[in-house]
């Protein structure tokens, strides 16, 4: 059974990554339905843990149609994600309804998690009837999910697409339930396994073949698409135009004015922009156009190599020779990390998407506005660009970019908006031109030829009465600075999405009610007394204290691993390769806290004493962690890739320590807590997912999230 459990962990981990990629891209990169499908994921894994609780021993064949049932559902959940708009009508760029949305993600993750979960429930039982421990199988099942990580990891690295891999972990599991019926190879299962697997070698050789057709369905004038580290990348034509897709999201396309809008009307504050850096976005036409003020050189920072090698043969002529400018230096890095060791600029352009994702929010705070300021020349300028609407901002647009508005205030004595559906915000430490003068007369000194950008178009800008309008609700507005360890915008563009669907959700400002109601001592003493009172009535069932202990660790688990992978995200870059090793760290932290717990309990009679306080000291070990990430935090501690990795390593540990445990103290028959107990830990995983990334972080910090976490394990002591 050792292979079984090593196998459902394995299929489990990398059959996830590949369905989330999926339908992070079918939703257009929206982080909101990506998280509710982890969610699912973890809810529907914890009910396949509890269904088929009544069969005491099940066979291997029984086994093997699962493995099998999972080989063919994963290929076909990927086929129906990628028909999903078709199948329900969607207009092409457009979102389908909410409730369409919601049953893609409901029917996609239902069948996997409900196999994923009544896999390691089965194995488990096989595993323990043989002489094993609930805590053997879930380092066993941990250790599989920690290669099929690693695995997911380097099929991206290697430039492998996810529908690869998809087809890989299917086979995987096929060949899996060819191994468990290997004494029963004249049985018709045996023969449709090996036929499953034939065909899924050959879609597998030719894998490009089908990726694109599918890929086709929703892009018809597809020309490239290739999965890379920072998600789908997507090149269509259409009469000559060429868009870019990034998660089938529009990137730019190349016959709008969109780069010499925002390029021009920043550029043409500065009187002489000789020093230019450009922060993403080169390829949409941005270094083409500020190439017309004639600098003496400009430095194009990109994060995704894989972008300029795919779009760039495709760009038109003019773009494509900007690139190869003498002036033009391309730099492949983080822009943060760039930053830390570059020079001074007369100007610098952000041409980051939205902050409306973890990995884009860091360049839209606080601590990269005093970045880039300390990088400025003296009269130097910062631009970047704002989505907005142009004649109405609901509630969470206005805090939202009144709290960007803020932050760079808070660095920049002089920030300008300039009005439209696309806002151009520049700052600066001397004084901006308030009135269009002075760009229209530098405008027509460089004669440059444009084709929205005009001396009347600067003059319609700053008399626009939207102009002043701004001015003045950006001023009044009290809002949340945009932080490194509180980024209230990531918070923001959630209801700004769900408003899309729910027109009343306009009117929501999360950030305010924790303020003025969840923050008040009153309610806050009044949350932590009623769980310490749930916590010592459990006492009395140890059934259900058991099951809380799980619950908490989990819980526990899954926020530190939230706060300390968007910390690093925050502070180093988005870089894959290190992302997947800090998830590997904490997937090796599972498989070695349950074999530890496992080897201290299971000791000869005699030798459990020290064992007695076992679960008491690893809740010890949660406040420790929590305090010590807390004070890094607070500190603002730069703490590198192996620092991280101990801590996700530590806390990984703890989650699967104290789960052997309650699998093992006082437990006569482990059967019958395996589906329990493993439900627990997926549930209090799910909920610390969904309430850390989308409440506890945005709304509280980083760093009051680690003291809530810190709280929480000292009041989970009483469980032990």
């Amino acid at each position: 059974m050792t292979v079984s459990l090593l196998s459902t962990g394995f299929i489990a981990i990398l059959g996830q990554v590949a369905l989330l990629r999926e339908l992070n891209v079918a939703f257009y990169g929206v982080e909101l339905v990506y998280l509710f499908s982890l969610g699912l994921w973890l809810l529907w894994t914890a009910a396949g843990a509890l269904i088929g609780r009544r069969v005491h021993f099940p066979s291997l064949t029984r086994i093997a149609v699962l493995f099998v049932l999972f080989g063919i559902a994963l290929p076909a959940d990927i086929a129906f994600i990628r028909a999903g708009r078709l199948l329900f009508g969607g207009v092409p760029g457009a979102y389908l309804a909410f409730l369409e949305q919601m049953a893609v993600v409901v029917v996609s993750t239902l069948p996997l998690g409900l196999l994923s979960g009544l896999l390691f429930q089965w194995s488990a039982k096989r595993y323990v009837t043989e002489d094993g421990t609930l805590a053997v199988a879930y380092a066993v099942e941990s250790a599989g999910g920690l290669i099929g990580g690693l695995l997911s990891t380097l099929f991206l690295a290697g430039g492998i697409r996810n529908g690869s891999a998809a087809l890989a972990c299917a086979l995987a599991s096929i060949l899996t339930s060819l191994f468990l019926l290997k004494d029963q190879r004249k049985s018709p299962l045996w023969r449709a396994a090996i036929a499953l697997a034939c065909i899924l070698t050959a879609l597998l050789w030719k894998a490009s073949i089908p990726d694109r057709w599918m890929t086709g369905w929703n892009h018809p004038n597809l020309l490239e698409s290739r999965d890379t580290p920072y998600g789908r990348i997507t090149v269509t034509r259409l009469h000559g135009q060429v868009a870019v897709f990034e998660n089938d999201a529009l990137a730019f396309e190349t016959e709008g004015t969109e780069a010499e809008h925002f390029c021009h009307l920043a550029a043409l504050q500065h009187p002489n922009p000789k020093d230019v850096l450009i922060l993403g976005g080169g390829m949409e036409g941005i270094v083409r156009e500020i190439g017309k003020h004639r600098p003496r050189r400009i430095d194009y920072v990109e994060m995704n190599p894989v972008m300029l090698t795919l779009v760039t043969p495709h760009l038109p002529g003019g773009i494509q020779k900007s690139l190869e400018e003498p002036s033009v230096h391309i730099v492949f890095a983080d822009p943060r990390r760039y930053l830390r060791e570059s020079g001074a600029y007369d100007l610098i352009l952000i041409g980051m998407p939205e902050p409306a994702s973890g990995q884009t929010n860091r360049f839209y705070t606080r601590e990269f506005f005093r970045q880039c300021s300390a990088k400025l020349n003296p009269g130097g300028i910062l631009g970047l660009r704002l989505q907005t609407a142009e004649n109405l901002w609901t509630l969470p647009l206005v805090r939202r970019n009144a709290g960007i508005y803020q932050s760079l205030r808070s660095v920049f004595p002089e920030v300008l908006f300039l009005p439209g559906t696309t806002n151009v915000v520049t700052a600066s430490q001397d004084p901006l031109p308030h009135t269009p003068e002075i760009l229209s007369r530098r405008l027509r000194e460089l004669k440059m030829e444009t084709r929205l950008v005009s001396p009347q178009y600067i003059e319609y800008l700053f008399a626009n009465d939207r102009y002043l309008e701004i001015r003045s609700l950006l001023e009044r507005e009290k809002a949340i600075f945009n932080t490194d360890t509180r980024p209230v915008c990531y918070q923001y563009a959630f209801i700004i999405w769900l408003s899309k669907f729910f027109p009343d959700m306009a009117l929501v400002d999360p950030a305010l009610a924790v303020e003025r109601h969840f923050s008040k001592p009153s309610l806050s003493r009044l949350w932590w007394v009623g769980l310490l009172v749930l916590f010592l009535l459990s006492r009395f069932r140890p059934a259900v204290r058991r099951t809380l202990l799980v619950a908490a660790a989990g819980f526990l688990g899954m926020v530190l691993e939230t706060i300390l992978i968007l910390y690093y995200q925050v502070k180093h870059g988005v870089l894959y390769q290190d992302i997947g090793l800090l998830l590997m760290s904490f997937m090796a932290g599972l498989a070695a806290g349950a074999a530890i717990v496992n080897r201290l309990m299971v000791r000869p009679a005699g030798g459990g004493q020290s064992s007695r306080w076992c679960g008491f000291g690893l809740l010890s070990g949660f406040c420790l962690l929590c305090w010590h990430l807390q004070a890094e935090i607070a500190m603002s501690l730069s703490i590198g890739l192996v620092h991280t990795s101990l801590l996700l390593l530590a806390a990984g540990a703890l989650v699967a320590g104290i789960f052997a445990d309650a699998g093992l103290r006082e437990v006569k028959d482990h059967e019958n807590v395996i589906s329990t107990l493993y439900a627990a830990d997926l549930v209090g995983g799910c909920l610390g997912s969904l309430l850390g990334s989308l409440i506890l972080i945005p709304l509280a910090g980083m760093d009051v999230t680690a003291q809530a976490m810190l709280l929480f394990a000292a009041l989970s002591l009483v469980l032990a």
